[in-house]
């Protein structure tokens, strides 16, 4: 639950600065510049940040913190903090010295002023990314004590740096000018984040040392999982720029919509993958010292409820996205320069998205599983054959199948999501097997739940489907859209968004936990009874 509360508001702040972004720059060229040359140096945060501290320094450190050996689990931190800082400052100078190779490489699309506006970016911001691998040090180490509020709590200051950046700049000069003081606020931002972090990290350690010493036997198994799941990282980053340098041969707007797309896919993908991930890691690990027998049926126990709890939430946002992405997309986002053709772009880009969001969710906790389980190689080789499945399906269906099928090439943004999607799935069921062959029985949701809770989220679509139709015969003729894609069922344009999503969501919401609860899901009647007793108050 605070794990869930920090990204929660982190999230919703990251919502409030992408609607003000959208407002100031809408689908304009220096929007998707920006948002791409802001993608290259988070390669850096994403291959030395968070998910490679999860999967290599937390499950050791929080072992030894489990087994009381304070002594050698603050030399452990020490060592990874100056090992890290040394590594991340190395790779922001290569970086800034390579950026054009850089930006050729992740947009080879962009060319004259918008390359040259990428590369004067992306020198900017490379060293605000480096902070922000130190920050998820520092959520590594909150998270092994228990402290989860705060580093999930942090991302909201560097999204109120930015915000802050925005109002102030916004309509004092170009949009170059704009998206360059945003980059400079970014470097401020990751500064920030990290800073907030410091006092309670050092509270909780008891001698902190930085140091570049590999002598100790637990930093050296670190390093091993380290750099196996570098790797992981790695690939797994490729597949996010192979779709961004197909996006960026498509077109500008396909380039920047794919990215407003991600930013509120991710949103159940980080309030419940990621959220039950974080939180069962670091016991999954203290636990894994133990017999093998006792391991393997607490970790059996922990991912069937885990599972229970992401596919929950998650199947009904996936069922949101596909029936209700508009609607999704307007409310958030439509407001200036971000007009609702552009909100209906997008949810053609979720609709796509929905197709792997359970099984990307639900992947997240097979694969912190085998992290606890100091294995972080199986989850590099499904990773491996993700990646490469879904780069080569990408750039087939994204920049071939829409002239096949007789659409606008823009449209090739929506099946770089669907392959995705596609291969999510396969990454899921390959470790959701492999996982059950290690721990000696079958892992995951119980049979039946996720079709259960398809057919509840697939009647509470319907209902909300009827809203969303009724509203637009009443307040006026239903607008086509045969110059987007064939026709579809929109939100109506003479009500405000936000009195939209009131309308359409809440007999969505209602209906989907009504039928669960009285199918008898345990998630659903959990809610009811902490209703009930809040009423009772």
């Amino acid at each position: 639950m605070l794990v869930a509360a920090g990204i929660l508001a982190s999230r919703l702040m990251g919502l409030v600065r992408e609607r003000v972004f959208a407002h100031y720059l809408g689908n304009a060229e220096a929007a998707a510049v920006f948002k791409a040359a802001l993608r290259i140096p988070n390669f850096l945060q994403n291959l030395f940040g968070e998910g490679v501290l999860s999967g290599s320094f937390i499950p050791v450190y929080a072992q030894l913190l489990g087994q009381k050996e304070h002594e050698e689990s603050d030399r452990l931190a020490g060592a990874i903090f100056g090992l890290l800082a040394l590594a991340t400052s190395v790779m922001v100078a290569v970086g800034m010295v390579a950026t054009p190779l850089f930006v050729d490489a992740i947009a080879p699309g962009f060319e004259g002023e918008s390359r040259a506006l990428a590369v004067r970016l992306v020198r900017i911001v490379f060293p605000g990314t480096g902070l922000l691998v130190l920050s998820a040090w520092c959520l590594g180490i909150l998270n092994s004590h228990r402290r989860f509020l705060l580093s999930y709590l942090a991302p909201v200051v560097w999204n109120l740096v930015l915000i802050a950046a925005l109002v102030v700049a916004g309509g004092r000069g170009d949009e170059a000018y704009l998206v360059e003081v945003l980059s400079y606020a970014v470097v401020l931002a990751g500064f920030c984040q990290f800073a907030v972090q410091v006092p309670s990290v050092m509270r909780l350690l008891g001698r902190f040392r930085p140091s570049l010493s590999v002598a100790s036997a637990s930093v050296r198994r670190v390093l091993r999982s380290f750099v196996t799941v570098v790797i992981g990282r790695g690939v797994v980053q490729i597949s996010a720029y192979v779709d961004t340098a197909i996006a960026s041969l498509l077109s500008e707007r396909a380039l920047s919509s794919l990215f407003y797309a991600q930013t509120i896919y991710l949103i159940p993908v980080s309030l419940f993958g990621m959220a039950v991930s974080a939180a069962e890691l670091p016991e999954m690990a203290r636990a894994s010292g133990g017999a093998t027998e006792e391991v393997n049926a607490k970790l059996r126990e922990r991912i069937e409820a885990g599972a229970r709890r992401v596919a929950f939430f998650v199947v009904p946002s996936a069922a949101a996205f596909l029936l209700i992405g508009d609607v999704v997309a307007a409310t958030l986002l439509q407001t200036g320069k971000f007009t609702a053709a552009d909100s209906r772009y997008v949810w053609y880009l979720l609709m796509g998205s929905s197709v792997g969001l359970v099984s990307s969710t639900v992947g997240r906790l097979y694969a912190s599983a085998f992290y606890a389980l100091k294995d972080p190689g199986t989850p590099l080789r499904m990773a491996i054959v993700r990646v490469s499945l879904g780069a080569a399906m990408a750039w087939g269906l994204g920049l071939y199948l829409p002239e096949v099928l007789g659409l606008p090439r823009h449209l090739g943004a929506v099946f770089i999501t669907v392959a995705s999607g596609l291969v999510a799935w396969l990454e899921s069921w390959l470790l959701r097997r492999q996982l059950s062959r290690r721990v000696g029985a079958a892992v995951g949701a119980p049979p039946g739940l996720i079709p259960k809770l398809w057919a509840c989220a697939a009647v509470a679509g319907a209902v909300a489907l009827g809203v969303k139709l009724a509203l637009a015969r009443a307040l006026g003729p239903m607008v086509g859209v045969a110059q987007e894609w064939g026709g579809g069922l929109l939100a109506p344009p003479a009500l405000h968004p936000v009195f939209t999503c009131l309308a359409v969501v809440l007999p969505f919401g209602a209906v989907y936990f009504a039928l669960t609860g009285a199918l008898g899901v345990p998630q659903a009647q959990a809610v009811f009874r902490r209703v009930r007793r809040l009423i009772r108050r």
